[in-house]
């Protein structure tokens, strides 16, 4: 009984694969997220070479080391020689031991020396998102021979967007020719002669994935050359691997945000143990911190048994310094990704925030203070007779931590960067606490002002 069901089910993987046939990479690959790793290496070594290195190309493919590993070897080497150099480079820079190791004996030299070379660069840099897989031609061809030798070459190059034009001798970039100029220019005329610009926009292998992304979107590319300081093309980083990194990017900014370490998997992948281990940090950390509020309460605790009135408020006072310094933080960090703000800015954000800081708590306090005036007159609870300082009181805090909630919210990220920390470190919880604490001692300073010598 048990061969038969195990016979049906591999019938039925054997047919799945031959349907895959024609169909979208993504649709192979979302099927085969939905399979064991075992079953999922099953179905793909019935896919043709290329097809199969498309899918594990693909970023999307859960577990790509674990089905190579479950592969046949010599359909597991035939495939990684397909795949693209910088999704090879992806694959192994994140993949574990002893699938790691097995994997590589599996490259041929020249593969493995090039993966080599990627894994050099830092994470999130411009050389570890290129491929060397690029079309260059020296600027003495004509548009006939480049043409020609496009057609020779475009199987074993991942795109060719452009046509990198260099000097013959030096190897030195001196022109970017796209394919749709280069196939409507005449075919005696010199390479470099359908030119777009003179100098083509480039980046170091050092260069940030979000300057990549920046440069790429501002000047409307497809690929963008990787050079060194001599001009000499390393590689080039095309569109869509840099929305493959953005996209992890801004995942990672996101849980950061929910004061989360970033998960390496989807979130129904990870084990129970591990979401414990990504969330419990953080939780200690900001569970610390709100530690300094209890704190601070006790310090004004005679404040509090004559005046029991002002513990009404404090949820509204922490919850409004926090809310302003989340938004302030949100903003910075948002426009210190999207290069529209330079670490040398701080001082502008400085002088915009506090007159809006002040604006916002002015605001506010009105509606505060309204709220305090119609309760007390329309009979619905009693302030008691000195209402209109503890109204005053509410609105002159509010105006003060909220002023201070959207300079705290906005400097953050710049003297996270100034140290060489993630500015999404910067998480909306972190801020709350933060302002939480000085609201407190924001709020009761205030209090011991405007009531001193009446409830206090």
């Amino acid at each position: 009984m048990q061969d038969t069901l195990e016979f049906e089910w591999l019938s039925q993987l054997a047919k799945d694969a031959e349907e895959f046939r024609g169909k979208h990479v993504a649709d192979i690959v979302q099927k085969l997220n939905e399979l064991t790793a075992e079953a999922a290496a099953f179905v793909t070594a019935r896919l043709p070479i290329e097809v199969a290195a498309e899918v594990f190309d693909h970023p999307s493919l859960d577990e790509p080391q674990n089905i190579l590993a479950a592969l046949d070897a010599s359909k597991a080497a035939a495939v990684l020689d397909a795949m693209a150099a910088d999704r090879l480079a992806y694959l192994f820079r994140d993949m574990e031991e002893p699938p790691r190791e097995q994997l590589l004996a599996l490259l041929t030299n020249e593969t493995r020396s090039v993966v080599a070379s990627l894994l050099t660069h830092p994470e999130g840099s411009a050389g570890s998102l290129m491929t060397t897989e690029f079309v260059s031609v020296p600027s003495n061809w004509t548009i006939g021979e480049t043409l020609k030798h496009v057609r020779e070459v475009e199987g074993a190059r991942e795109t060719i967007y452009a046509i990198y034009v260099v000097d013959p001798a030096t190897r030195r970039l001196e022109r970017a020719v796209s394919l749709r100029r280069l196939i409507s220019g005449d075919l005696h005329a010199p390479v470099g002669s359908v030119a777009r610009y003179d100098n083509p926009i480039t980046v170091l292998p050092q260069t940030d994935r979000e300057e990549v992304a920046r440069l790429i979107s501002e000047y409307d590319l497809l690929a963008i050359p990787v050079v060194d300081e001599k001009r000499h093309v390393l590689g080039i980083v095309t569109v869509d691997d840099v929305i493959d990194a953005m996209i992890e990017a801004s995942t990672e900014d996101a849980h950061k945000f929910g004061g989360v370490e970033a998960l390496d998997e989807p979130y129904p992948d990870i084990g129970f143990l591990e979401m414990l281990k990504k969330r419990a940090g953080w939780l200690a950390v900001l569970f610390l911190s709100e530690m300094l509020t209890a704190s601070a309460m006790q310090h004004f605790e005679d404040e509090l048994e004559r005046a029991v009135v002002l513990t009404l408020f404090i949820p509204l006072i922490m919850s409004s310094g926090g809310n302003s310094g989340s938004q302030a933080t949100s903003l910075i960090i948002r426009a210190l990704a999207l290069g529209e703000l330079k670490l040398g800015d701080w001082w502008r954000v400085a002088l915009r925030e506090a007159p809006t800081g002040l604006a916002l708590g002015a605001f506010l306090g009105v509606i505060g203070m309204a709220r305090i005036a119609i309760w007390q007159t329309a009979g619905i609870f009693d302030y008691g007779p000195h209402w209109v300082l503890v109204g005053l009181t509410v609105a002159l805090a509010l105006v003060a931590i909220v002023t201070f909630g959207s300079l705290a919210g906005s400097m953050l990220p710049f003297i996270l960067k100034r140290f060489g920390f993630d500015p999404a470190s910067a998480s909306a919880p972190f801020v709350a606490t933060l302002v939480d604490v000085s609201g407190l001692v924001i709020y009761f300073s205030v209090a011991l002002l405007v009531l001193k010598g009446t409830l206090l």
